[in-house]
């Protein structure tokens, strides 16, 4: 089986102005293992692209972290789940 080179996750994220964007870009920007990233406040989506050693949950709660509502998630195409244990 091929290695996988990287990830694509993809965050359904609830933000109403610049600031709440600009803080998940801010977060995203400083993530390691995150190779790229857009984040649009247009579709309320923030797709990253990732090394293969971070997981969807690590940028879920990123994200999550910023105080910005997750409302879904996919993880290389595939749907996932954006409950998170909290710490």
């Amino acid at each position: 089986m091929a290695e996988i080179a990287e990830h694509k996750y993809k965050f359904d994220v609830t933000m109403s102005c610049g600031g709440c964007s600009g803080a998940v870009n801010r977060v995203l920007g400083k993530l390691e293992g995150v190779k790229s990233y857009d984040v649009s406040l247009d579709t309320q989506t923030a797709l990253v692209v990732a090394e293969p050693t971070l997981s969807y949950e690590k940028v879920l709660q990123t994200i999550q972290k910023t105080g910005k509502k997750v409302t879904g998630g996919e993880a290389d195409g595939e749907k996932k789940s954006v409950e998170l244990i909290q710490e």
